[in-house]
């Protein structure tokens, strides 16, 4: 029992031992660790400066959307692009660079020689060695050069290969038609519209008779008797009814039905006439009337 006495008393003095000599150790770390810090803390600071915001997280790029979209475009068959830069060209009618158009549609010419040669060689694109710009067909900017390039075309020139010349171009067609400068009429064929100049210097005046006259005379149903009657009085047609219908065969094209008027409609009891002209008839004097 003495022995036993005597082993927990040796016990609890190593445990007190091995306690001061732990407490010791952790003194001297806490007392190393604030040295340290005055050392390298500048004069005039507080120790809050010292004091570290949290880093910021990692923010990845909000942007993935576009990025996609870019690469779609750059990826795209080469017509797909060439669309893209002419549509630029038309709408703002601006010369860009290969580095505006870049930025502009996304399309990179630098890195797709085939989509640069393609434009380069495109009818419907202009390149001066530098920038590319929208090349009309025909080369108008304003209301004036319009009505005479139109005066250059006596047998009529197609409103669809001026739609393109310059934005206001439809606009300019209208207001030169309220002036009675130029006609447009609609091709019986093909439902496109013709613009003809109306020449003010050569008036001419008809006869009520002559007037009622060509009212009265009986138009064939089909265009190409049409054409056919045109020819054999020395005129010629704006229009190839039968190679239109040929090549319509070949391809495999079926004719546009057109649209029905109730008012209008034609039946084998409708007399065909020029009336289709009331321009030119405002002032007839009909007997009777």
């Amino acid at each position: 029992m003495a022995s036993l006495q005597e082993s927990l008393t040796k016990f609890k003095q190593q445990q007190e031992k091995c306690q001061s000599t732990l407490t010791s150790i952790a003194a001297k770390s806490a007392s190393s660790r604030a040295t340290t810090k005055q050392k390298t803390t500048p004069v005039g600071i507080s120790s809050t400066t010292n004091t570290k915001s949290p880093a910021p997280p990692v923010k990845f790029s909000n942007d993935t959307e576009r990025l996609q979209h870019i690469n779609s475009i750059r990826k795209a068959p080469v017509g797909a692009q060439m669309k893209r830069v002419i549509d630029l060209l038309l709408e703002t009618r601006q010369a860009f660079t290969i580095e505006q158009i870049n930025e502009a549609c996304y399309v990179d010419m630098n890195a797709n020689k085939a989509v640069f040669d393609s434009l380069r060689n495109n009818p419907k694109v202009k390149y001066d060695g530098k920038c590319f710009s929208y090349k009309s067909k025909h080369d108008v900017k304003d209301k004036s050069q319009l009505l005479v390039l139109v005066r250059k075309y006596p047998e009529g020139i197609a409103v669809i290969d001026l739609k393109d010349a310059y934005p206001t171009v439809m606009e300019d067609l209208q207001a030169l038609k309220a002036a009675g400068q130029i006609w447009l009429l609609s091709n019986f064929d093909s439902q496109e519209d013709i613009a003809y100049p109306n020449d003010p210097r050569v008036p001419i005046k008809v006869d009520d008779d002559l007037k009622l006259l060509f009212r009265g005379i009986e138009l064939p149903r089909d265009m190409i008797d049409i054409e056919k009657d045109l020819q054999k009085n020395g005129m010629k047609p704006a229009t190839n009814t039968a190679k239109r219908r040929a090549m319509a065969q070949v391809h495999g094209i079926a004719s546009k039905p057109k649209p029905k008027k109730k008012k209008h409609e034609i039946s084998k009891r409708t007399k065909l006439t020029n009336a289709h002209l009331p321009e030119l008839f405002q002032n007839l004097n009909v007997p009777g009337s």
